[in-house]
């Protein structure tokens, strides 16, 4: 029995977000995310499986959770999603990256997603989807754990990098600047990302 039958949303989604997050940074395809993608077990989130192969490959797998309807599951997928287009976009490079360079981009890429057409956007639009996504929300995993860390520092700099394009480029509808910024963060590592996001 194919894992993937009635997994055609979620399949359809996935390599939507692709097209997007490709699109918006200006990268070339790697490989399709949905060559990659198994269902999660009930009640599992998503979750990007890597491993180094004998030969030096990167291999990688990405569950996703079935769709409910709500945001939680769709940042699920766009987070799944973004893992596998930043691990494939450095592998291919021979750039490595870190779990919490994954996260924080993930974070942003949230946003990048779900704010769509970035020339449409507004403060008030942007502040909204901003305070859903970093403010009002729930964690699974107790801050002193090592997961529960990287979440926190992930949701807090893409939550302080975010309100900084908000004041310096939405409300000032500097778009090519908006645009210009979200790349650099894109190509910047871990360091630098903690720094953009001062």
């Amino acid at each position: 029995m194919n894992p993937l039958t009635g997994f055609g949303v979620e399949l359809i989604r996935a390599a939507e977000i692709q097209t997007a997050i490709e699109r918006f940074y200006e990268i070339d395809r790697v490989v399709n995310v949905t060559d990659y993608v198994r269902a999660a077990r009930d009640g599992e989130r998503e979750q990007l499986l890597v491993r180094e192969a004998s030969d030096g490959a990167v291999e990688m797998m990405l569950e996703l959770p079935r769709m409910r309807g709500d945001l939680d599951s769709m940042c699920q997928i766009i987070e799944g999603v973004s893992h596998f287009v930043y691990v494939a976009e450095r592998a291919s490079r021979d750039r490595a990256s870190t779990a919490l360079e994954m996260e924080i981009q993930a974070e942003v890429d949230k946003w990048v997603v779900l704010a769509g057409d970035v020339e449409t956007l507004d403060v008030a639009k942007s502040a909204k989807l901003r305070e859903r996504l970093y403010e009002r929300v729930a964690y699974l995993h107790v801050e002193s754990s090592e997961l529960g860390e990287r979440y926190r520092i992930a949701n807090r700099a893409a939550l302080r990098f975010l309100r900084r394009m908000e004041r310096t480029c939405v409300a000032e509808r500097r778009f090519g600047e908006l645009r210009r910024e979200l790349h650099a963060f894109f190509r910047s590592g871990q360091e630098e990302k903690l720094l953009r996001a001062q």
